[in-house]
């Protein structure tokens, strides 16, 4: 399942050079992420209310364009891993035109309260959540 959030880039995302700052880009990754969450029903507050978290444990990222004041950008978000402890997004950043900014492989694992790995409860894994493949 592919799926794609919105961002219109702020004055305070950019830096000296006047294009997105590399670090911001984190950012809306996390957005669409979030984003993508809700979408399928991923209740990410009962997650967090019953002591477990999602944290993103790698993120390999290549900046291919720089995005500029008010640009509008696409983020998308793939799931393209699933295991018994952790996950994979391949997401990328777009400018309306189409252009491609960032692309990234983000990994995560669940947690539990105390911050150990743990098994992902049965009753997290929404069907959204999987890989295409496994759906």
């Amino acid at each position: 399942m592919s799926f794609k959030a919105y961002h219109r880039v702020r004055s305070y995302e950019c830096d000296g050079y006047n294009h997105v700052n590399n670090a911001v880009y984190l950012n809306f990754l996390e957005h669409g992420r979030m984003d993508f969450l809700r979408h399928i029903g991923f209740d990410y507050e009962k997650v967090v209310s019953l002591g477990y978290a999602l944290y993103v444990t790698h993120i390999d990222i290549y900046y291919k364009a720089s995005a500029f004041l008010y640009d509008e950008l696409e983020i998308s978000v793939v799931p393209t891993k699933l295991g018994k402890i952790s996950g994979e997004f391949f997401q990328e950043i777009r400018k309306k035109d189409g252009t491609l900014c960032v692309e990234a492989k983000v990994t995560w694992a669940c947690v539990n309260s105390s911050g150990r790995p743990s098994k992902i409860p049965e009753d997290f894994l929404v069907p959204g959540l999987y890989p295409k493949e496994e759906s």
